[in-house]
């Protein structure tokens, strides 16, 4: 059961079409409507920005950089270090 509260001010005019549009999508309230539209959204955005796409040529040029790359120095394990300590991922 949600325990969270939001509360919010929105237009008439937004209101009432978030209302048809949640009855047209036989949901119980305009709660749940908001509430799918938030996960929906939230859950894209957080994929979109926690992963990379790259195009195929990018990623074997990426790759080949990776095969003849050197021993890393002090100051990129030093980074390393840092960005661990920080809970970087």
């Amino acid at each position: 059961m949600a325990t969270a509260r939001l509360d919010l001010r929105i237009d008439e005019e937004v209101k009432a079409k978030a209302e048809k549009a949640s009855a047209l999508l036989g949901l119980k309230s305009l709660t749940e409507y908001v509430v799918r539209l938030m996960d929906e959204n939230a859950s894209k955005v957080i994929s979109e920005h926690e992963s990379i796409t790259v195009n195929d040529d990018i990623f074997d040029q990426f790759m080949a950089a990776c095969e003849t790359a050197k021993e890393p120095n002090a100051a990129l394990k030093n980074a390393l270090s840092f960005t661990r300590e920080q809970g970087i991922k």
